[in-house]
């Protein structure tokens, strides 16, 4: 049983960030690149307190998560951020998949449920973000469907965007294959896991948000 998930990504309509001080952020990308970590390492960074469950079991957050008032400063300066964290964007869902990662069948289509109608849910909630980050991971190809497919419609659509490659912290990752990939946005390379270059994304994100 194969869930197909086609013709969602193109519903999201055009959305300029206005200067306001809440920032409603969303978190974008495809299935375990890190953007449940990463949502968590902000949170933790500003309120002490993580977010969402992260599991090696693709499709672990499968409902929209919120975390309001994410007061976060840099350089004398404070933004409140609403932090949107998404389940992870698939072409196809697969419940097969997961009866690798020891589930039951029943579990197993059950989840796969869950994580499409996930899916659908974060492509509606780009009618509510003000700006996104996608995550990918770092040690995978950068050129694959799914994040050509999410960074194409939200540029078509003018929503900000700052990439943000995940898993920094393994060897394999390469910084620069993300960056050659997409040169035309702005590149953070983080260890969400490990907390390691936050600095420099923290004064990115104030920069896609000014």
């Amino acid at each position: 049983m194969i869930i197909k998930i086609t013709n969602f990504i193109n519903r999201v309509f055009s959305k300029l960030f206005g200067g306001r001080k809440k920032v409603r952020l969303g978190f974008y990308g495809p299935v375990n690149a890190g953007k449940t970590s990463l949502a968590n390492r902000i949170a933790k960074d500003w309120t002490g307190e993580e977010m969402g469950t992260v599991s090696k079991v693709p499709h672990e957050t499968r409902e929209i998560q919120i975390k309001e008032h994410v007061k976060i400063k840099r350089d004398g300066k404070e933004l409140e951020f609403n932090l949107v964290d998404t389940p992870g964007i698939a072409t196809k869902i697969d419940f097969e998949d997961f009866l690798k990662f020891g589930l039951k069948e029943k579990e197993a289509k059950k989840r796969a449920k869950e994580a499409t109608k996930g899916i659908i849910d974060a492509i509606k909630w780009l009618d509510d973000v003000d700006c996104v980050l996608v995550v990918m991971d770092g040690t995978e190809n950068p050129y694959s469907q799914v994040n050509i497919t999410v960074l194409g419609n939200l540029d078509a659509r003018k929503i900000p965007v700052l990439i943000v490659a995940n898993k920094m912290d393994l060897k394999r990752a390469k910084l620069k294959k993300i960056k050659a990939a997409f040169p035309q946005y702005k590149v953070a390379g983080v260890s969400a896991l490990k907390g390691k270059g936050m600095d420099d994304f923290y004064q990115e994100l104030f920069e896609l948000v000014r």
